[in-house]
């Protein structure tokens, strides 16, 4: 008896477990048929973004870097499937209350759904409720199987309903995905944007300009490679047929463009490194990409900036917001209004149709994208989206440097090792990188080509390594004389510092 009661509760947990299953793939599905701009698992995602206290979302940009989101989407799905087996046991006692589990977990759905900005609230919740009434279909199909499994027969056709439910299942949600994926690219049009020559360009590298080692960074960073780190859990999907950027707040005149009237301007085309502040010493948060743009100082003169503005805020169409000093786009450094990445449209992840690129800034204070408003206003007016999370409202990048090879942990043979990596310091540039092998003294490394002052720099050094363990660290000096300090700092709440180091032993 206790035997049969044992696989009865191990089937109806499977019962719930593909019920939720089936839940899940039918809102992805529908979220693609009915294009409500995103999905429910997603908009759930931005909620818990919302909600959770900075120093979780800290952690999981710390450990999981620009993997972040799917960690998180993932979370959410086998949390939801772990509920799932919960609601599964309960139902074969009460499967009232275990639909309404499902009708909790839908209100959960729906609150998400009116809160995020970039999904229609209408067809969201027809979203949300059409996966609630097919998760508990499913329960009362799959609960009422468990139920008359007495024999080989009954088992096998038990079997049978669980996988034919649950590849329902797989298959809607797999559709959904391939709807909402096709839907973007056609409602963004983002492969029929035919880019203007800009009117002033940057010489594209040759190929004396990189350092040639093996497992060092690109010079330019492939858009493919580009870290992405920033609080949508999906890509906003932008209708350039709609689409506008709008510049109010403090000015004389204000505009509203369109995406044509973006690329009617003149533009430049300018190499820029970003980086994001969460960064720690050594890490991969950092790339160095060719972006074309109108100047944001030309956009500014256009609508004329009033006395006192002393802040330029920039928001996203999913409302993401930053803040940053007018004055940084007087001050000689690069600011754009970019609309291409490495000599193509940007990509969906980096900001498809604008964001702002600003040299010398992190990206949390700077590089909105998928912009959809510049506004005017003072210091003391508006504080960005992580400034009250803890976070500086003063953000210049600090001087950094990275060790790529050898690798943490590698064991490379005794004699001639190369050690290389990369160096940035935005809007200065970087005039040397030193390496320092155990205690001994610092040595200068060759330099790649300074395509820009806001260019990373390749480095490399060749060492006569000996057996034995060995450490190995780096420092950079900027363009102005100023070395990076050896202090340690954490990325929060301004950026990190100290000297990257790795151990390794020669063999």
């Amino acid at each position: 008896m206790s035997t049969k009661l044992s696989s009865n509760s191990r089937r109806s947990a499977a019962v719930g477990t593909v019920a939720v299953a089936v839940a899940f793939g039918v809102a992805e599905l529908l979220a693609g048929a009915l294009s409500i701009g995103g999905s429910v698992v997603a908009a759930v995602g931005n909620l818990i973004i919302d909600l959770a206290p900075e120093s979780l979302v800290r952690f999981g940009i710390r450990v999981f870097g620009f993997y972040d989101k799917p960690v998180l989407l993932g979370g959410i799905v086998v949390v939801g499937l772990l509920i799932g087996a919960v609601l599964g046991r309960l139902a074969g006692r009460s499967f009232g209350l275990a639909a309404f589990g499902f009708a909790a977990a839908g209100a959960l759905g729906s609150y998400a759904v009116w809160q995020d900005p970039l999904t229609s609230t209408a067809a969201g919740m027809a979203t949300v409720w059409g996966g609630v009434l097919a998760g508990v279909g499913a329960l009362r199909y799959l609960t009422g199987r468990v139920e008359v499994v007495e024999q080989d027969a009954g088992r096998r056709q038990f079997i049978f309903a669980l996988g034919g439910v649950a590849a329902f299942a797989v298959l809607a949600a797999a559709t959904g995905r391939v709807l909402v994926g096709r839907m973007r690219e056609v409602i963004a049009g983002r492969e029929d944007v035919v880019l203007p020559h800009p009117i002033d360009t940057q010489a594209l590298p040759l190929a004396g300009d990189a350092l040639s080692v093996e497992g060092l960074s690109d010079l330019v960073t492939p858009n493919e490679d580009f870290y992405r780190i920033d609080t949508a859990v999906s890509v906003p999907r932008v209708d350039l047929d709609t689409w506008t950027l709008k510049i109010g707040g403090m000015v004389d005149r204000p505009i509203e463009l369109t995406f044509d009237d973006l690329l009617d301007l003149p533009m430049v085309e300018r190499f820029v490194t970003l980086s994001c502040v969460s960064n720690r010493v050594g890490g991969n948060l950092v790339g160095h990409a060719r972006w074309q743009g109108i100047p944001l100082r030309d956009l500014l003169d256009r609508v004329g900036v009033q006395e006192g503005a002393t802040q330029i805020v920039g928001r996203s169409v999913d409302d993401f917001t930053v803040g940053f000093p007018t004055e940084a786009v007087f001050d000689g450094r690069e600011a754009l209004v970019a609309v291409a990445m490495n000599g193509e449209p940007l990509p969906f992840d980096h900001g498809f149709p604008a964001r702002l690129v600003v040299g010398g800034l992190y990206g949390y204070v700077s590089a909105t994208k998928w912009l959809s408003e510049i506004e005017l206003t003072t210091w003391e007016a508006f504080d960005a989206y992580w400034i009250p999370r803890g976070w500086s409202k003063e953000a210049p990048i600090k001087t950094q440097s990275r060790i790529d090879v050898p690798r943490q942990g590698e064991n490379p043979e005794a004699g001639r090792v190369p050690v290389a990596g990369v160096a940035w310091a935005p809007n200065r540039g970087v005039s040397k990188v030193e390496v320092q092998i155990d205690d001994g003294p610092w040595v200068e490394a060759e330099l790649s080509a300074e395509l820009s002052r806001d260019s990373w720099r390749q480095w490399a050094l060749d060492w006569d390594a000996e057996p034995g363990e060995h450490s190995i660290q780096v420092r950079a000096t900027d363009g102005h004389g100023d070395t990076q300090t050896s202090e340690v700092a954490a990325p929060a709440p301004n950026g990190a510092t100290g000297y990257h180091a790795r151990q390794v032993t020669v063999t």
